[in-house]
This record gives C-alpha cells, structure tokens and sequence, in this order.
C-alpha cells in the first residue's frame, strides 16, 4: 500500500492510499465546512446544501446523477456533520474516472428555486422524524447545553424554524462562502491510479476559483447543569452527559480515548459490569466528542424509568471513582482492543478512504494503521489517570428525557 498526495494550484488537495491488490475503490470529497460554521439564522444550511447537490448540475439533472450512480453499480451517500460534509462512495475500479467525473461535477450544483423548495420538505420531515425517536433529540439538546455560545451548540439539522424559512439565496451564498478549492480535500482508497485520478481531478477541478474560508476555533466555555425533558410515552428513561475532553489536535485525546475505553466500553468495561452485564441498564457508553479547538466526552445511558434514580446515582459514584486511577490490567486491555478495532478497519477500502480524509479535515500528517496502532500503544498509565482527573467525567451537562420529571 502506497501513499500519495497532491495539490492543485487552486489549493484543493488530492489524498489517496493506493493498495493493487484491493478489489474495490473508495473515492470522496472532505469540506471543512458544517453546523459550527453557520450563523443561527442559517441554522441547517450545511446539511441541507448536501442534499441539494445531488439535485443536478449545469451539466447533469437529478435523474442522471442518480441514473449514473446506479449504472456503476455504487455504494454512494453522503454526510454532515459539526465541521465537515463528505460525498462518498464506492465502485469497482474500472469506473475510476467516471465516478471522479460525476463527483466533481456534484460539487457545483444548480441549486435551483424549484428543488429547493421541495427539499426543504424533506428536510422539515427529517427534522420532525430524529425529533419523534429515540433520544427525542437529547443530542441537539445536549450539545445546545454543553456549547451554549459558541459555534458548536449550533444544531447539524437545523430546526424547522430555520430551514423553513431560508431561502436559495442565503444556501448560495453560504457555498460562495464555504467551497473554496482550499478547504475541500478528494481522498481516494482502494485500487486506484493515483496519476490518472489527479489528471481527473485537474480536469475537473483546476478551474475552480480560490478565496479565503475563516473559521472561530475559539476553545469553547462549556457550562454544566441538569436539564429534563418530559416525555410522557416514552417507555425508556434517556440519560445524556457530556463533560470536558482533549480536542481533535490535542495529543492527549490517545490517552483519553483509551481511558474511555477502559470506563465504558460496550464490553468488559467498569460500566459494562456495572450496568449491562447486571442487566440494571438496557444500553450505556462512553466515547470522544472531539471537534478542532473543543473536545467533550459523552455518556449514554438507556434504562427503565423506575431505574433511571438508582442508575445515576451509580453513573455518578462510578465516574468519581475513576478519578482515583485506572490499573494495569485494564490499560492493556484496553490497548488491545483498540489496536483489533484499528486493524480491522484497516480492512476494509472504504474506512481507509475515511481515515485520510478525516486526517486531513483535522490538520493531522497522514499515519498508516500500524503508526496510529503505535501511538495508542506508547500510552502510559500515567498518561491515562492523568486525563481522567483533568477531563472528570462528573462535572457535566445531563439532559434526562423521558415520563420522569427529574433525576
């Protein structure tokens, strides 16, 4: 497997790991652009855009960019999120470079009135659907909460108050804005010809006009509490926390990542024993929120109503206790199955395609599985007990939803 990088001279960056061996290619477009950069008034616009591109081109309707992703036989979606959007997708390698075509040309859509306006319905519907399911929005709520004044509390799906009443004009001009060559990367993973993918993307691309893209990487001032939301026919009680953590480029994220591992894996994790295996709990976890700039740790925690008391009071202890230092056993634990997880993504075309591409969008240097293998490896105990009492988990924002009407 060979790593290969370009830039165009417009600043757009051209990433691939080229393996000869793989049967498959993944292929996709990173913007460094999402909810964190939007004005509340434009509340959703990024996520909406996304739809949007697949509506047709100067060049291309919706029915022929559909048509030619079916007719390639792709696996194609595409993702939004607080700091990035992706366009993905995978395909035999024999359509390298009309896939590459289709893409890029994606990239600049029509953003006609007409399609606007009958995907703002979707969009609406989207919203009132996450809102009508399991957590019933908890996590909007929690990062609202958490990131209260700061780009991050921004929602990614926006509410129905502001995509019903944005308008084409303001998405094109948030393009105008966000989708600058520089601040897109294409990352390609699989069996591919990387001279023959930058020639398409030149072609393409290289006409694309630079400007400068600015974002607020400001650490943000998180604030903590205990918000309910009553919800009477839910059958579950719904516990969200999120807590202070290492961000995206802070090098403790590595021991974090492991502590976290080490406290509430969905297995063989202290939680893991406490809630699950004790059946006390239907579901619990913990992982890295991790953003340029602001990181936060989230716990999960699904339970009956009658339980929800006892279940954060337990929550509770255990995070203090944590405080006092994870042991050696469970670090290596921990290590191990980290390190399985990471060599079995590397497996696979498409997560590799992810993993340069998310390189990327964070400002890292590219690493292979086995130099992000090592890193977690070189973690310390130290290094781990030491994040535990910097990030504690019990100083927190908690949003309950569910029939009780408090903790």
């Amino acid at each position: 497997m060979e790593y290969r990088q370009h830039q165009l001279d417009n600043g757009l960056t051209v990433l691939a790991e080229c393996n000869p061996q793989a049967h498959f290619s993944a292929f996709g477009f990173f913007v460094r652009t999402g909810a964190r950069d939007e004005t509340a008034e434009i509340g959703g616009v990024s996520h909406f855009l996304e739809h949007m591109v697949f509506k047709g081109t100067p060049n291309r309707s919706a029915d022929q960019v559909n048509l030619e992703l079916d007719e390639m036989g792709s696996s194609s979606n595409a993702r939004t999120g607080e700091e990035s959007t992706i366009y993905h997708a995978a395909v035999l390698p024999e359509f390298q470079t009309p896939m590459v075509n289709l893409l890029s040309d994606i990239m600049r859509p029509s953003l006609r009135e007409e399609d606007f306006e009958t995907e703002k319905q979707v969009i609406i519907e989207e919203i009132l659907m996450y809102a009508d399911q399991p957590p019933y929005g908890g996590y909007e709520k929690i990062m609202e909460e958490f990131f209260a004044g700061h780009p991050l509390q921004q929602s990614v799906l926006g509410t129905v108050e502001t995509v019903g009443d944005l308008s084409a004009e303001q998405m094109k001009r948030y393009f105008d804005q966000q989708y600058s060559p520089g601040n897109i990367a294409f990352a390609a993973s699989g069996k591919v010809d990387f001279d023959r993918l930058v020639e398409d993307i030149e072609q393409n691309c290289g006409d694309w006009k630079p400007f400068d893209v600015s974002r607020d990487l400001t650490e943000a001032k998180v604030s903590s509490g205990v918000h309910t939301i009553h919800r009477e026919n839910s059958a579950q009680q719904y516990i969200l926390q999120m807590a202070r953590g290492p961000a995206s480029n802070d090098p403790r994220r590595f021991a974090s990542r492991v502590a976290m591992s080490i406290f509430g894996d969905d297995a063989g994790s202290r939680l893991y024993w406490e809630f699950l295996d004790s059946g006390r709990a239907e579901s619990i976890g913990v992982g890295p929120c991790e953003y340029l700039g602001s990181g936060a740790v989230m716990t999960f925690l699904c339970c009956s109503p009658d339980a929800a008391k006892d279940n954060f009071e337990r929550l509770t202890k255990l995070q203090k206790e944590i405080q006092a230092g994870a042991n050696e056993r469970e670090l290596e634990m921990a290590k191990r199955k980290i390190a399985s997880q990471i060599v079995l993504g590397s497996e696979a075309t498409e997560a590799r395609m992810f993993s340069i591409g998310t390189q990327w969008l964070n400002g890292a240097d590219y690493k292979t599985p086995e130099e992000i293998a090592t890193l977690y490896e070189s973690v310390t105990l130290d290094e781990v007990n030491e994040v535990l009492v910097e990030f504690p988990l019990d100083v927190n924002t908690t949003v309950s939803i569910g029939p009780n009407e408090s903790l």
